[in-house]
């Protein structure tokens, strides 16, 4: 309480101070890089050509704006790599000497629905018409900028569909590579083996050292290259409601039950108030009293608390249930009468025809022949209700053919009123047809649920301001503490927990499990701050994060922490095949399965197309291979295999009969390898010298 109470003392002098400060910031923007300064004019560079940053800027303001509901660092992050992949393709374009004719690019501009199904640029018969689109920029100067910046994209995309096609015509697959997967499908091999799993050792007996999944990770630099990173470790301390705070909510909204007498100033004379099972005007004194307004409609008993529905839900009118905890809120309830189908849950067939609002017709037919059509379809369901399903997914032209026509609980007036009166008039298990603007519906009533109507009072569990107090004041001693101490060390001083460490890029948004809490990871990269740093951040309806800045990753690799998981149980396996291997000692299989404590197993016609072992081990690649590369009856040295260390003594290799023509197998290899085109772009930007300087504009 001291620290707070001297920062209210101090509040006219702070605020002099800020102003200071934000004059002192306005001035040096002008003449430093932050926020676009002279010094600062591209937002990055790819092979040595520029992004400028104002083009950059632009076109992430117009990202913001495109109703996705994005953040600007996610929009900067969406325009970025979209800049990176046009500067790569647009070089390779460059070299390629691509260019696109007026005959394509009319054709990319087609595909936009806004041009090529825009009613201003098609003829009589509904077609798009070139002269009309050429005329109406001709005569409409102010549309010229649109369409300019639209033929740039669409240039783009049809230079980019060429490249595409010439890069998939360039894939090709062999004659060899057909009979390859031919004999990997066909050639078989029977064996057997001896197989001492890793599992038989404990992971408690084998350490790795931080050092070991560096150096393998510097081996395997491809699979482990990441961004620069830096490590923040923090401790959360929550700003949430203590135990007395919640005993005086609870004991508030329980005297919201009875009637008080309260002194009226202006009759001099005490006032007699309701209580919540007196009160006359229930709307009223919810809202006067409740954090949550009141809420007139009949509710089904799914949509209640799920602790407390049953005893909602069978509450008889004008009885109260409470007070009870419903996810940050305490709450009293009282019954305002109960009332049957107040959902209902339908499935249709819809039968549309030329002239309705059919959204997927699957056919063209008339009015006359859709209504034919439905009642044909009708009968069918009266004579056999099963068959109402399958019906639905052949026959009706709604999105809802894919459920069975199921179309979920709704309530009265969601649909259209001839559909609504026949739901809502019906008992379960009605069919019927219904005409609307739509088309005609055969119409199945499925269930219903009844439904209550509660008057709820319901308060906010939060802090009071003395738990806020105390909060704010344990968060910025641990602060003040940690800047000149061992963090973990004063954490624990003030019983606080350090949370799992957060590994971070200059761009990311997500801080581990708080969410987006971009200004933790932007002070982490600021150039002002260093190793060891501690700063507190306050987190609207969280509370407060003390955040220490760890240490730094330059190595262009992954974080030890983020790459263990995965590389730990490589290198343990690595060590306990060696372990394994000491113990498979013999000549024979029979005695190197004896010395390991295992038994010899049997493996019938394996195939390398599909190298798995019996009884549930799964794939072993390597140890199949060993298997078919032995002669009859040899027994091959120990194997390190995915599960384990394996010996195998071949017993029988079949080779499959030639083939005079591959064809089938070529396919097949084709196939699998036609998605390879979509691997030019991570290459071109593997190779590429991109400079990226976004942090350095705040985003």
């Amino acid at each position: 309480m001291a620290v707070l109470a001297k920062i209210r003392q101090r509040s006219a002098l702070l605020i002099g101070v800020i102003a200071l400060a934000l004059f002192a910031f306005i001035i040096e923007g002008i003449f430093t890089s932050k926020g676009g300064g002279a010094s600062a004019k591209d937002v990055g560079s790819i092979d040595g050509k520029d992004i400028a940053f104002e083009d950059f800027r632009v076109k992430v303001s117009n990202v913001e704006k495109s109703g996705q509901g994005i953040s600007s660092t996610e929009a900067a992050n969406r325009v970025w790599d979209q800049e990176v992949s046009i500067a790569l393709l647009s070089a390779q374009f460059d070299k390629l000497g691509l260019r696109v004719g007026e005959k394509h690019l009319l054709e990319v501009l087609k595909a936009d629905p806004n041009i090529g199904k825009n009613p201003m640029f098609l003829n009589s018969a509904g077609m798009f018409d070139v002269a009309k689109f050429k005329e109406y920029f001709k005569t409409n100067p102010e549309a010229a900028q649109y369409i300019s910046e639209k033929e740039k994209d669409a240039e783009l995309n049809a230079k980019f569909q060429i490249y595409n096609t010439l890069v998939k015509s360039g894939l090709y697959t062999t004659t060899s590579e057909g009979k390859l997967k031919y004999e990997m499908e066909a050639n078989k091999v029977s064996f057997a083996y001896a197989g001492a799993l890793y599992s038989s050792i404990k992971d408690s007996d084998v350490k790795i050292s931080d050092s070991e999944i560096v150096d393998y990770m510097k081996k395997n630099e491809k699979k482990f290259k990441a961004d620069a990173t830096r490590e923040i470790q923090y401790v959360l301390v929550e700003d949430k409601a203590s135990k007395e705070d919640e005993a005086e909510i609870k004991a508030k909204i329980t005297a919201l039950l009875n009637g008080r007498v309260e002194y009226n100033a202006k009759t001099g004379k005490n006032d007699t108030l309701p209580g919540f099972k007196s009160a006359t005007n229930i709307a009223e004194f919810v809202n006067s009293n409740s954090d949550v307004p009141y809420d007139s409609t009949y509710v089904p008993k799914n949509a209640l608390p799920a602790v407390d529905a049953d005893k909602l839900f069978s509450l008889p009118t004008g009885a109260i249930y409470g007070p009870y905890v419903f996810g940050r809120y305490y709450a009293i309830s009282k019954s305002l009468g109960f009332k049957a189908g107040v959902n209902a849950k339908a499935s249709h067939i819809l039968i549309g025809y030329e002239g309705s609002q059919t959204p997927n017709a699957k056919e063209k037919r008339t009015k006359e022949e859709a209504k034919a059509k439905a009642e044909e379809i009708l009968a069918q369901v009266q004579a056999n209700p099963d068959s109402f399903m399958m019906l639905a997914f052949t026959s009706s032209d709604d999105s809802s053919a894919q459920q069975g026509g199921d179309l979920g609980y709704f309530g009265p007036n969601q649909m259209v009123k001839p559909f609504n009166d026949f739901v809502f008039n019906n008992g379960i298990g009605k069919v019927g047809l219904v005409e609307t603007p739509f088309g005609f519906h055969i119409i199945k009533i499925t269930d219903k649920q009844d439904g209550i109507r509660l008057a709820t009072i319901a308060q906010k569990i939060e802090p009071s301001e003395a738990t806020s107090d105390k909060v704010f004041t344990l968060a910025t001693k641990f602060e003040m503490d940690a800047a000149n101490k061992d963090f973990a060390a004063t954490a624990k001083e003030l019983g606080l927990k350090v949370a799992a460490p957060v590994t971070a890029k200059a761009m990311d948004e997500q801080f581990g499990p708080l969410g987006n809490q971009r200004n933790i990871i932007r002070w982490a990269f600021d150039k002002e701050t260093s190793v060891g740093d501690v700063k507190r951040f306050e987190l609207a309806n969280i509370g407060h994060v003390i955040a220490q800045y760890k240490s730094e990753n330059k190595s262009g690799l992954v974080s030890v922490t983020l790459a263990r998981p995965y590389v730990e149980s490589i290198l343990k396996n690595k060590k306990k095949a060696e372990m394994l291997k000491a113990k498979m000692t013999g000549s024979t299989l029979e005695a190197m399965a004896k010395s390991a404590g295992v038994a010899v197993q049997q493996a019938a016609d394996v195939t390398m197309d599909n190298p798995v072992l019996p009884g549930g081990v799964g794939q072993e690649p390597k140890v199949v291979g060993n298997a078919f590369a032995l002669a009859a009856n040899k027994v091959s040295a120990p194997i390190e295999g995915n599960t384990g260390v394996y010996v195998v003594k071949n017993i029988k290799t079949v080779k499959a009969p030639a083939l005079p023509n591959h064809a089938e197998y070529v396919a097949k290899v084709k196939a699998q390898s036609a998605s390879d085109a979509s691997r030019i772009l991570p290459a071109l930007k593997a190779n590429a010298k991109i400079e990226d300087n976004r942090l350095q504009f705040n985003y």
